[in-house]
């Protein structure tokens, strides 16, 4: 067997083959997100979501650099030490990004994947280390509720009704450090998506625009490994929210996939539904970021959890897409993290 045919599965899947390790992982999230049911499992709440800085944008920075320098310390490992580092947010030219990483001097590949941007991150950087082209990397995504709000939709000030399928952009960020050896929690596959346009242009649905994507993907996901759902423990997609979640739930279940038992979304978990005004739930790719990088990474270390699938959703428009009338397209990236014996890495 070729090393190609060992390293790809079917038509999306890469099987890593080396299995990185997953040596350490970082959170930071604003107060709203601190408030909800996974206050507890986060590095950093921040009160202010300015972060003593002058500016929303400024302070999404110190979001970033805040899971970055958690991760790293949980890695025992500094900057210099790292390969490469795959990020990015929801600004435009990846300007949160590119200023918090800026001081880290470590080569820099940005990221836009919107909401699954952390999953694209991930992957990304357990490709280069299973590949042997780096000893350690980094992955980091962001999102802010202040910055993104006014540059997709309405100023704050604006205080327009938000509809119900409206969801509420998570000002969180999330870091995680890739590396050859080291630790039980291994990336073994990443299925990489495909754009999936199903002609949805309401803005405010975008758990009907990426539901599609994240069937896709797991379809995919499940044909090329041979895997069913009731290999995952958990799957996880984000940020579909409620009404992506059901969706998800419909269609993957008219494709011969029953994700009853064990499937939930970022969106969903993040807040409390019932005490916090989210209406769908939460999004953003700090969202999904933060509950990996905070509830799931520690779950998977404490043996709670022995494997997840992990199912980055985004929704690929722009301003200036939307103002034309364009339809929102999808893309939905699945990585697995398994807890293996440190005898068996």
């Amino acid at each position: 067997m070729s090393m190609n045919a060992m390293k790809r599965l079917g038509g999306q899947t890469f099987q890593l083959t080396n299995r990185p390790c997953i040596l350490g992982w970082g959170s930071a999230v604003g107060k709203k997100e601190g408030e909800g049911p996974l206050k507890d499992t986060f590095g950093q709440i921040f009160q202010d979501s300015r972060a003593g800085q002058k500016t929303w944008e400024e302070g999404e920075c110190i979001f970033q650099q805040t899971a970055v320098q958690l991760a790293l310390e949980r890695a025992k490992l500094k900057p210099e030490q790292l390969g490469g580092i795959f990020g990015g947010d929801l600004l435009n030219q990846r300007v949160s990004t590119s200023g918090s990483l800026k001081n880290f001097r470590v080569p820099f590949f940005g990221l836009y994947g919107a909401c699954s941007t952390m999953a694209e991150s991930l992957g990304l950087a357990a490709l280069l280390c299973d590949g042997g082209y780096t000893d350690f990397c980094a992955a980091v995504t962001s999102s802010h509720f202040c910055t993104s709000e006014r540059q997709f939709r309405t100023p704050l000030e604006y205080g327009g009704q938000r509809t119900p399928t409206a969801q509420w952009t998570a000002t969180a960020a999330g870091s995680v450090i890739v590396g050859q050896t080291g630790s039980a929690l291994r990336v073994t596959h990443l299925t990489a998506g495909r754009i999936v346009d199903r002609g949805i242009t309401d803005v405010n649905s975008m758990g009907a625009a990426m539901a599609p994507a994240a069937v896709a993907t797991l379809t995919a996901h499940f044909r090329d490994t041979g895997r069913s759902p009731g290999d995952y423990d958990l799957i996880v997609t984000g940020d579909l929210g409620r009404l992506g979640k059901r969706l998800v739930l419909k269609f993957m279940k008219e494709n011969g996939y029953d994700l009853r038992e064990n499937y939930d979304d970022c969106g969903v978990m993040l807040f409390d539904a019932e005490s916090q005004d989210v209406h769908c739930g939460g999004s953003g790719c700090g969202c999904s970021a933060a509950v990996l990088c905070g509830a799931l990474l520690s779950r998977l270390q404490k043996g709670e959890l022995h494997r997840l699938l992990f199912c980055g959703t985004g929704a690929l428009h722009s301003t200036l897409s939307l103002q034309q009338g364009k339809s929102i397209p999808g893309i939905c990236h699945a990585v697995a993290i398994e807890q293996q014996k440190e005898e068996t890495c």
